[in-house]
Parts: structure tokens; sequence; C-alpha cells
């Protein structure tokens, strides 16, 4: 099968689109089709085989976002794609659907970034409230080009189900466990760095993802004051100057000994990001807009207790009470009880961090792939029987 996947983010930007992107095109290399990859600049040439089509795009808070040109549609029309992928579609996404429209190409649109609502976090009432109104408005514009919209948890269908998004259908994320494992707590260069966060033996409580405002990091300034702990933040993004010094005082402000001041370890990829995870002890997550959470996966299948919002795609991935801990978060201190409970409670987090593991461990890329390979062949079936 010929894919075209446009894709409103390409390395090197590190997110979950770029991070489900490539996991997609290695699985399609190794079951032998072929790919073409239309994201924005900078990016590679090519990536696992595939050849990477980069066109112009301009910084939107440190993120390049692609303009949306006619030359995709040359593009596309020279690749003659079986299917066009619209990874996140909304810019450059947007212009992918209305070419693979008027090629008559069948499209399937993964719906993966909640814009409407980071529009209405950063709008304030009535202007955050019109914004979210006229992104859905869009939203619903470009996946109705679209045969199919694969959305990642339930949550995210019933959003897409009540503002009018048609023909949809639930495409999870995979999680890669040859990487993401207990065993690199044995390994030296972990144990070393767990030594240098936590000479005297604190609790590691760890944050992996981009450090942006729809990630409301401010959360993690009730964890301040959980005893003999420390924070471990490990990303980077716009906010990283004012995140650091708003936790760095809300650990200096915290009543008793205050904890060691809160430690950035920039970004990580592959064996560093494993081994970011493997020094931790609890992993938290803040964001109340996330349609999936990848890192959630991520950790639980390093062992690690998760803590997450009651919110979005995270009720899908955090069992409350087995595998860690679904906290309010419209009651203040609902995080910090929660993460002061596992931090006090070394069993408890043995156990659910096993429980975490045994959970993500039918969730492989190679799995998730071949439910999308399905999903390419259903729209490709139907297009043909409609044409017949």
């Amino acid at each position: 099968m010929r894919v075209a996947i446009v894709t409103e983010s390409f390395l090197p930007t590190a997110n979950g689109v770029t991070t489900s992107v490539c996991r997609v095109l290695e699985r399609l290399r190794a079951a032998g089709h072929e790919s073409l990859v239309v994201a924005p600049r900078p990016a590679p040439r090519s990536y696992a085989g595939h050849r990477v089509h980069a066109v112009a795009s301009v910084p939107v808070r440190q993120f390049p976002v692609g303009l949306p040109s006619g030359e995709i549609e040359e593009v596309l029309a020279g690749f003659r794609p079986d299917v066009v992928h619209l990874a996140s579609p909304f810019v450059l996404g947007a212009r992918g659907a209305a070419a693979a429209q008027r090629l008559g190409l069948p499209a399937v649109a993964v719906y993966q970034t909640d814009m409407p609502s980071y529009l209405a976090q950063h709008g304030r009432g009535a202007v955050g409230r019109g914004a979210a109104r006229a992104a859905w408005g869009w939203v619903r514009r470009v996946h109705a080009m679209a045969d199919l919209t694969l959305a990642p948890s339930s949550a995210a269908l019933d959003d897409l189900a009540r503002n009018g998004i048609p023909r949809t259908a639930l495409w999870g994320r995979g999680v890669d466990t040859a990487l993401f494992h207990p065993g690199w707590r044995d390994d030296a260069g972990a144990r070393a760095l767990r030594r240098t966060l936590a000479p005297d033996g604190e609790t590691l409580l760890g944050y992996v993802g981009r450090l942006a405002p729809e990630k409301e990091l401010h959360r993690l300034a009730e964890l301040a004051a959980v005893p003999h702990s420390r924070l471990v933040l490990v990303g980077d993004g716009p906010c990283r100057v004012e995140v650091g010094a708003q936790l760095a005082e809300a650990v200096a402000q915290a009543p008793g000994r205050p904890n060691r001041a809160p430690v950035f370890l920039g970004r990580r990829d592959g064996d560093d990001l494993a081994r970011a995870y493997a020094a931790m002890d609890v992993f938290v997550h803040t964001g109340t807009r996330e349609t999936f959470g990848q890192t959630l996966q991520e950790a639980a299948a390093s062992g690690l207790p998760v803590v997450a919002p009651a919110r979005g795609g995270p009720l899908d991935l955090v069992k409350h009470g087995v595998t860690g801990y679904l906290f309010q978060p419209d009651t203040p201190g609902a995080l910090g009880s929660a993460v002061a409970v596992l931090a006090a409670d070394p069993a408890a987090r043995a156990s659910m961090g096993a429980a975490g593991l045994a959970g993500v461990a039918g969730r492989s890329w190679e799995t998730l792939v071949d439910q999308l390979l399905g999903h390419y062949e259903s729209v490709v079936a139907a297009r043909a029987s409609r044409a017949a």
C-alpha cells in the first residue's frame, strides 16, 4: 500500500504527533508499505526509508507551522497514494485534506490535538469561548473532508460527537515496551542519575512532556510540600523559565524543611529518556486537555504509578486505585494529596507500577499499526465500492 502522511508536526520537533507518525512509519516500512511524508521545515530528508517532503513554515511559540500552499496537491498527485493519512490536521493538514478531496483520494484523519480547548485557554471569558467555537467550526470543516476520523480515546470520541464530527472510530496509541521497561532501573546510567537527583534518598516525582501553557504545569506547585520529595521535569518549551521560577518559589515557601529545588533535565530521547523514567518513583501529569497521553503509557511501561487528571485521555489510561490515581482537577489540593499518598507508601507504588505495566503489555505499535492498516483498507474499499 502507498500511504501519504501529511502531518502538522515532525522531527526535529518532539511531541505526541511526531512520535505517533514516526512509529507508524517504522511499522509501515517493516510491513513492506511505501510512504511519503509531507511536513513543516525543518525536517529530515527521509525517515525509516520513507521520503520526506518539507514545506515552508513559520514559527509559532517555538513550533514550526507548515504553510498550506498548492505544492501539497502537486506532491500528492505525483506520489499517487492509495490513501492519505492526515496527522492532527489543522493548518497544513487542512490543505492536505482539501488536496485529497480534489484528487479523489481516500483520506483518514487522526484527531490528536484539542486545538479548541487550547485556544479557549489562551483567551479570557467570551473571547476564549468564541475562539473555541470558531476552532470547532474549522475542525468540523476539515474533518468533514476525510472519509474517516480516528480518535485516540473515549473522551476524544465524545468531544467529536458533541461537535458534529462525522464518521469517527477509536484508534489508540502503541507504546514501545522494548525501550520503556522496568529493567532500566538496573542500568548503571539510570542509577547514577538517581543518585544525582536524590542524594538523600528523596522520592522523585517526575513529569515528561512539553513545557507549555496547555500542559497546566502550575498544578505541580501543589507537590512542593510533599515531604522528602523532589520534582523532576523532562522536556522543553516556551514556559521553561516561567515554570522553573514558579516551582522553585513554591518549594522555597513550603512549610517545614523545604525540599530540594526542582530540576529540569531538558529534552531527552531514546535510552536517555528511558533512564529518566527509571530514575523516577511517581509519574505525574497535569494537563486536562489531552486527547490521549502518550507519556502516561511510557511511564506505565517503565513500571511507574501514574497520577493524572480525571479528564480527557487519562480516563482510558489510568485505573484509579489500581495503576495510579485520577485526581479532580477542579478540587484544590487533590493532586498534592494523591501524590503524597504514593510518596509515603513504597509498597503501593510497586503494586500500582506492576499493574500499570501489565495493562500496557498488549499495546505494541505493531498491533496498533495493524489496526490502522485495517482502517486504511476500509476507506479504500468503500471508495472503490461507491465508484463501482
